[in-house]
């Protein structure tokens, strides 16, 4: 995994379970892709816009959210769905628990605890950059114009520090960042 993660943004509100995830009518398999073509299917669209494009992939790397990511059904499929979608990372307020352990401990996908809520500092189809070593986002979409021309206004916002996290995400999961620190594999 990369120190910066750059992309363009999907912005979602407060509360998202895992059935709008990934809706329980499709928990009859595990194949990521399957999953992947079906994740925020069940997300109000006229709200939030689409997710998916016409060949199943999300147009977006990262999803902004509110408080409580997750929350619903313990299902490790959430995940799964949202990278095989294409997301590679999910900045939260605040992740539901069982969400947050499923992402770090399958080593599926980076989530990351915001300090602030973000879903009003962005807009859908921003473009931002994750730093890992600075726990930063910067909006790379906002600029003024200036009496000579652009200007960017730096936007950067704060993520919580992660501990090993990235690290257990690198090593494919928790069981196998445990066989490594432990020289087994």
């Amino acid at each position: 995994m990369k120190d910066q993660i750059r992309g363009k943004v999907y912005i979602v509100g407060d509360d998202i379970d895992t059935d709008v995830i990934i809706p329980a009518r499709y928990l009859t398999t595990m194949d990521p892709e399957k999953l992947g073509k079906h994740a925020m299917e069940d997300l109000d669209q006229k709200k939030y816009g689409a997710f998916l494009n016409k060949e199943g992939k999300s147009n977006y790397k990262i999803i902004i959210a509110g408080k409580n990511f997750g929350c619903g059904s313990s299902r490790e499929h959430a995940p799964i769905a949202l990278k095989a979608a294409g997301i590679e990372a999910v900045i939260a307020k605040s992740f539901a628990r069982i969400y947050y352990r499923n992402s770090v401990n399958g080593g599926i996908i980076l989530p990351l605890e915001s300090e602030d809520d973000l879903t009003e500092k962005f807009k859908t189809g921003d473009n931002i950059e994750i730093s890992l070593a600075t726990y930063s986002i910067e909006n790379l979409s906002t600029t003024t114009k200036g009496l000579e021309g652009p200007f960017p206004i730096i936007s950067v916002y704060k993520i919580k520090p992660f501990g090993p996290v990235k690290d257990i995400i690198e090593a494919g999961g928790l069981t196998e960042y445990n066989l490594k620190k432990l020289g087994l594999k």
